[in-house]
């Protein structure tokens, strides 16, 4: 019988190795090609549908976290055993770092065309455009402390809203067979209104595993220490937001939820008083 444990860890390399294709696959057909015409929000919804249909992919077997921010919310608020989470965590590396050396597969003639037309190469200062398709990085007008700011809420969008969704006591939440498909409108929305800030990392693996791919693959100082020596932002801020995204639900929502089991039985023994 093969070990469980491992399996969870393979479906988290499959599932964001896939998300990672999906999304930076629709990073460069707007770089690259112009496919999107200034219509953000397609791009958005097209990287919320690489998160429904990744998790999809492997829920059934892993929970399909795909995000070390999310396996640490899990672990601290929500049951999940500690020991399993650095292996998911280098296993959702591993899966970003294989899903941008897809992507890369598909686009580097483009990606070597596109810097030949702009007269760059990928380890110059213009060289941050094409790696906009792998990583991310602050737009104009964002300091490393504004971005850093930004990260914490942004992710904690993000994870407040997966926790609502995946709470077996909050009778509002989506059943199992729909809740794939709200997470990736929460990704879509969550992009909606701040993805242009740093393009929305939210996901400590969906930056470092992109960015050491490109770092080997010659982007050189863009990937590390990249714009304002920005890379370390996306590892550290995503996690501080999920952990404090869980502490606002565990501590301020939950407790209310209908189907709370102390709150079920508190209002029982009220109900119980008031016939007395």
């Amino acid at each position: 019988m093969r070990d469980s444990v491992w399996g969870e860890y393979l479906a988290e390399v499959i599932g964001t190795a896939f998300l990672i294709m999906g999304g930076t696959g629709v990073a460069a057909m707007a770089i690259l090609y112009g496919s999107f015409s200034g219509d953000y929000w397609g791009i958005c919804v097209l990287w919320g549908l690489a998160v429904t249909f990744a998790v999809y992919l492997v829920g059934a077997i892993s929970g399909a976290h795909l995000n070390p921010a999310v396996t640490i919310a899990f672990a601290i608020y929500g049951g999940f055993p500690w020991k399993k989470v650095f292996g998911f965590i280098i296993a959702q590396v591993i899966g970003a770092f294989i899903g941008a050396a897809i992507t890369y597969q598909l686009y580097s003639p483009v990606i070597d065309a596109y810097n030949i037309v702009h007269n760059t190469t990928r380890d110059a200062a213009q060289g941050l455009t094409t790696a906009g398709v792998f990583f991310t990085s602050p737009n104009a007008g964002i300091t490393t402390g504004h971005a850093f700011i930004d990260q914490i809420i942004l992710t904690a969008a993000l994870v407040i809203g997966i926790l609502a969704i995946s709470d077996k006591w909050n009778t509002n939440s989506p059943g199992a067979n729909t809740a794939p498909l709200m997470v990736g409108l929460l990704v879509a929305l969550v992009g909606g209104f701040g993805g242009q800030l740093e393009a929305w990392a939210i996901n400590p693996a969906r930056d470092l595993g992109p960015r050491l791919f490109c770092w080997l693959m010659g982007w050189g100082q863009n990937a590390f220490p990249g714009i304002q020596g920005y890379w370390w932002v996306p590892l550290i801020a995503p996690v501080i937001g999920g952990i404090l995204a869980g502490a606002i639900y565990n501590f301020l929502l939950q407790p209310f939820m209908p189907g709370n089991p102390d709150r079920v039985k508190a209002a029982g023994i009220m109900k119980k008083a008031e016939v007395n």
